[in-house]
């Protein structure tokens, strides 16, 4: 099950069925999703429905006085295996305010995804202290700060965003490994990997 999922989710990488939750979809939701309107803070599963769960960049988005609850209840729901990505900590939410000013500057709308980053500060690693100790957890750093805040400036740029997307379906294994390069300390994004013990 993937938690935030958004109309596609990890159906971009993963061919077979599985469970895509989200508040609302904005497009019909893609095969092999199975969509499910609800809110995290309250999953209408049943304990331990999922072998694993996945939310990748959705604690950013859920404000902080509900985070504690969303973790919660992806433990709640899952059996094996608990993963759970996005920006962490304050040099990351200061990354992004810099990133925002840089949009407004050049009178850019921003995207959405940055304007709700705007909204409040980012959890940081603190955010697991209530997993119960019968999970062990993993954490991998992804994007350095600065890799992430020139990848993101970039975007900006339409001849660059369009020669990066062009290089990642010409040479998909050279940009992977050109972006694996790019995991180093400081990071953006930590992703927590949890196994039930």
């Amino acid at each position: 099950m993937e938690v935030g999922s958004g109309p596609v989710g990890i159906g971009e990488f993963w061919s077979r069925p599985f469970v895509g939750c989200d508040i609302s979809f904005p497009y019909p939701p893609r095969k092999p999703m199975q969509p499910v309107i609800c809110s995290a803070e309250n999953l209408p599963f049943q304990d331990r429905s999922f072998d694993a769960v996945v939310a990748s960049d959705v604690m950013e988005h859920v404000p902080p006085t509900k985070r504690n609850q969303v973790v919660s209840e992806i433990f709640r729901v899952t059996r094996k295996v608990v993963i759970i990505g996005y920006p962490c900590g304050p040099s990351a939410w200061a990354l992004d305010q810099n990133l925002h000013r840089h949009y407004q500057s050049r009178k850019i709308p921003p995207p959405t995804w940055l304007e709700e980053h705007m909204l409040s500060p980012f959890p940081d690693e603190n955010l697991f202290l209530d997993v119960p100790r019968e999970w062990k957890k993993k954490i991998i750093s992804n994007e350095s700060l600065g890799f992430h805040y020139w990848m993101m400036r970039t975007e900006i740029h339409r001849v660059w965003d369009y020669s990066f997307r062009l290089a990642l379906r010409i040479a998909p294994g050279l940009v992977r490994w050109f972006l694996g390069r790019a995991n180093d300390e400081p990071c953006y994004r930590k992703i927590f990997v949890f196994t039930h013990k």
